[in-house]
């Protein structure tokens, strides 16, 4: 089987408050929910599926591994390509969202915001900047 050619198809992440990430996903992306039951809601960005769990109920997805506390400490960042990062951070604002830092231009050719959501996750919203010439 050759990895390159498959695609990321659901992201689960974990969450204390289902009912607050549903609105958050309803509300800030605006996702239309899929699926739902007492535990999860799941939502789709274009290819790729994000289903919210509660963490209580995460245990036997990961066992024997151990669900981490929200606090425990930032493992990854999900990026989503945007045309203007200011305007989205409008929008984000207008849904009261605060950011965690930006926006800003990094080093590397790219303007970013970072947020995150009820679950501690955090978001990015990326925005490539023009190439000066020569670079």
């Amino acid at each position: 089987m050759s990895w390159s050619s498959k695609s990321v198809d659901f992201i689960t992440l974990f969450t204390e408050d289902l009912e607050r990430s549903k609105a958050f996903y309803q509300d800030v992306f605006g996702l239309r929910l899929i699926f739902e039951d007492e535990n999860s809601a799941v939502f789709r960005f274009a290819n790729t599926g994000i289903n919210v769990l509660r963490a209580d109920a995460a245990s036997d997805l990961v066992s024997p591994g151990a669900v981490a506390s929200p606090n425990a400490g930032a493992r990854l960042v999900f990026t989503i390509g945007v045309d203007d990062v200011d305007a989205v951070y409008a929008e984000l604002a207008a849904h009261g969202v605060e950011l965690l830092n930006g926006p800003l231009n990094r080093p590397w050719g790219v303007r970013t915001a970072s947020f995150t959501d009820p679950g501690g996750h955090i978001w990015e919203v990326a925005q490539e900047l023009p190439r000066s010439e020569g670079s």
